[in-house]
């Protein structure tokens, strides 16, 4: 791998994995192995920045794809089938985090998943990289590979969403009760 590509992975390390962390549903140990197999595309030369998009645009999309990627992987071994054939060679792990993990977030940021998680799929998608990667609408449409039109549209429709569902509920009063 050329130091140049080096350095840049380096300096997106942090935000990578703040991408994979969302892409992952926020399970730090899928994250983690998502993360690590786009590293190993990258020294595989399965994947190559073709200079068409930003080399970080480029890497969140290899990012994304790798996580949907894992994610078909793991629907199969959930299945009655892939069941089955985990017992069968003894590797019946359970991916899913520990409900200490859970435990551990925050209420304010707990809250805020919530919200995001009440969205449509692409919503948060275009919301997580604009907010939390730095994206523009451009980029993210490139790596969400659809058209700037559509991360307008579900950036708007998103933002609309959140903003209600982060609104705090009126307590019922104390008159209407009685």
């Amino acid at each position: 791998m050329e130091r140049a590509i080096a350095d840049q992975l380096e300096a997106l390390h942090a935000d990578a994995f703040g991408w994979a962390l969302h892409c992952c549903g926020g399970e730090h140990g899928r994250a983690e192995d998502v993360l690590q197999n786009a590293y190993l595309k990258l020294a595989q030369e399965r994947a190559r920045h073709d200079g068409r998009s930003s080399f970080k645009t480029w890497w969140f999309g290899v990012i994304r794809f790798t996580a949907h990627e894992e994610f078909r992987r793991l629907r199969y071994r959930e299945s009655l089938l892939g069941r089955l054939l985990l017992q069968l060679s003894g590797d019946a792990q359970d991916p899913r985090p520990s409900p200490a993990r859970k435990l551990e977030m925050d209420e304010r940021r707990a809250e805020l998943r919530r919200c995001l998680a009440e969205l449509p799929a692409r919503q948060a998608e275009v919301l997580h990289l604009v907010f939390y990667q730095d994206l523009t609408l451009n980029e993210a449409a490139v790596v969400m590979r659809v058209s700037i039109g559509s991360v307008r549209q579900h950036y708007e429709r998103g933002k609309a969403r959140l903003r209600m569902l982060l609104q705090p509920e009126p307590e019922a009063s104390h008159e209407a009760r009685h």
